[in-house]
């Protein structure tokens, strides 16, 4: 069983992204929360985007779904100090690769309870999704992408997600923007 594991970050194991037979659907808040997730980054409402993750937050876009992110590049790699930072400068407007903005809107589908750990108050759940962004020209990104909720007095938070794009393997244009 392969781990990857990051700083502090529980490790998630890869190949639950592949579990064998059907899996639970999540909670329907958790559904929405993610739904809610995606809404925010769409609608660039990026201050809004980042008060949902937790202290401990990884947001990691590997370039192979084996690849260790402690060896490996890495489109995006970031801990909670780095979304802050990369939601600043996109706050900013002033990204010449995001000049003019892209207009974005994703779809979220197949949803699957991949973990719980009542311990920790977390649920995992992979999710298929679609892109689809226009600057230009349109472009569609898709994959799997696997959030890790906790539970909190304050309401749902994210502790990770991490973004497996299907064309991660070849050329990938601009990420300057949320995915």
């Amino acid at each position: 069983m392969t781990m990857i594991a990051a700083q502090d970050q529980p490790a998630i194991p890869l190949n639950m992204v592949a579990a064998p037979g059907p899996l639970p659907a999540p909670d329907a808040d958790v559904a929405a929360f993610l739904y809610y997730e995606a809404r925010l980054a769409d609608e660039a409402r990026y201050s809004e985007w980042e008060q949902l993750w937790e202290e401990d937050a990884l947001y990691w876009v590997p370039m192979r779904p084996e690849d260790d992110p402690r060896k490996k590049l890495s489109y995006i790699y970031d801990n909670r100090n780095r979304i802050k930072s990369r939601v600043a400068q996109l706050n900013t407007g002033n990204r010449h690769s995001q000049t003019p903005p892209s207009v974005m809107r994703r779809m979220l589908s197949s949803m699957e309870v991949l973990d719980t750990d009542e311990a920790a108050g977390t649920v995992t759940v992979a999710s298929n999704f679609a892109l689809f962004e226009y600057r230009y020209d349109q472009r569609v990104w898709a994959g799997r992408v696997i959030h890790q909720v906790r539970r909190t007095p304050e309401g749902l938070r994210l502790v990770s997600k991490t973004v497996h794009l299907i064309s991660a393997g070849g050329p990938v244009n601009t990420l300057a923007f949320l995915i």
